[in-house]
């Protein structure tokens, strides 16, 4: 039975937590975190991403995200807590989906940019 991207989000949001802004913030202070922007990267360009974050975006992500890719990203560690977003955190929320199952256990939806910065989370361009 095919599946409606309504169906995909409920359920990539049933496994994968969906953190505030402030928790995301808590959470990497404390470190070991791999923060990744999930959105294409004419979007970040224009408005910035998250300080310290990845770009990999949704296209992209499970070869950024596989050890065994030539296009690996050595930041991705499965030691790692990882933190997505989005613009809208629903592609976050897929991307989080896909890599819990490829085996990445610690892995959150900080879901829309837009939250982000409205709450005063350190942007950088």
């Amino acid at each position: 039975m095919a599946a409606s991207v309504k169906q995909m989000l409920e359920a990539a949001n049933a496994v994968v937590p969906r953190l505030t802004p402030s928790e995301a913030g808590e959470m990497i202070a404390r470190g070991n975190v791999l923060v990744v922007d999930v959105r294409d990267a004419p979007e970040v360009a224009q408005s910035g991403k998250v300080r310290g974050a990845i770009n990999a975006s949704r296209g992209m992500l499970e070869f950024r995200a596989d050890p065994e890719s030539p296009y690996h990203d050595k930041n991705f560690a499965k030691d790692k807590t990882l933190l997505l977003y989005c613009a809208s955190g629903g592609r976050s929320a897929l991307s989080g989906k896909v890599l819990k199952e490829m085996g990445y256990a610690s892995v959150y939806n900080l879901g829309a940019f837009k939250d982000w910065l409205e709450s005063g989370g350190a942007v950088e361009k």
